[in-house]
């Protein structure tokens, strides 16, 4: 059971947002669970209440279990709630000015000794570091979706990040079930440097008719063991996140390898994000 002293700061009640939360008030932490609009916070409750249900149906969890992880999450409007958090984790989208606006206004409510924490599975974790008053303070702790079932955490250690910093957050990584590793500030880190361009491949592949979704998906699951394939994945992912980090590491990088294929653009650009939506690179609606 995790120290109750320490009390978690979720910022963002998107997927991951939900996720990390969930984690965190299964292992015993309370969480301020915190977006701007109530009926986002609204929407992350429900989302993580029936993944404890799904969860107590598979007797992973007992009824009393989940009641007990539902109560230690608190969720709020108001960014000043954060106030009290000694762990924060930021889990805004994927835009360079947003983060930075947030995080400021984040580290002008924690105390001195807080830890804020980005998500962030693209942006350097060095420049976000530099708008803060504590960059010493400051860490990625990158988790993985569905956070709940995924083991890693990558530990991404930006310049001025210290050595008590890297250990505090190791540790509640660890206290969470994860798997920290640490990994160098680089565009993508080491799981989306890898794993995009091998999304962005498949896409390439179904834009010049190579094989369907279906068959490129299963040529990866049974060629090289993969348990879902990198069409399906994308989706389970959401194409919009997908666009973004491939954009994010071409305009870090240079290289042509990471140029998002127009297969993945132009379903952003129709609103196909994949399972949120109902439709991406397959159709969930039927």
């Amino acid at each position: 059971m995790a120290a109750q002293r320490h009390v978690i700061g979720i910022v963002g009640t998107g997927t991951m947002g939900q996720g990390i939360a969930q984690a965190a008030a299964q292992a015993g932490y309370s969480v301020v669970f915190q977006n701007r609009r109530q009926e986002s916070v609204d929407r992350g409750m429900k989302a993580i209440g029936k993944s404890l249900e799904r969860l107590v149906a598979k007797q992973k969890l007992t009824q009393t279990e989940m009641s007990d992880a539902l109560e230690r999450i608190r969720g709020v409007v108001p960014l000043e709630e954060l106030k009290g958090c000694d762990r924060v984790i930021e889990c805004a989208p994927e835009d360079h000015d947003l983060k930075r606006d947030l995080l400021q206004r984040i580290d002008g409510i924690v105390g001195e000794e807080s830890i804020i924490a980005t998500n962030t599975s693209s942006l350097s974790v060095t420049k976000l570091a530099s708008y803060l008053k504590r960059p010493a303070h400051f860490v990625g702790l990158h988790f993985f979706n569905p956070v709940p079932l995924m083991k890693l955490v990558e530990v991404v250690r930006g310049m001025r990040t210290s050595d008590s910093t890297v250990a505090a957050v190791r540790g509640l990584a660890e206290s969470l079930g994860k798997v920290p590793i640490d990994v160098k500030d680089s565009p993508g880190f080491v799981v989306n440097r890898v794993l995009f361009p091998m999304i962005n491949e498949a896409a390439f592949a179904l834009q010049q008719s190579v094989a369907s979704p279906e068959s490129i998906d299963e040529c990866m699951k049974l060629g090289c063991n993969h348990p879902l394939g990198p069409l399906a994945l994308a989706d389970l992912v959401g194409l919009d996140v997908v666009f973004a980090i491939l954009d994010s590491l071409y305009r870090e990088y240079g290289e042509p390898r990471y140029a998002p294929c127009l297969e993945i653009k132009k379903r952003v650009e129709a609103g196909w994000l994949g399972r949120k939506s109902g439709r991406g690179f397959y159709n969930y609606e039927a």
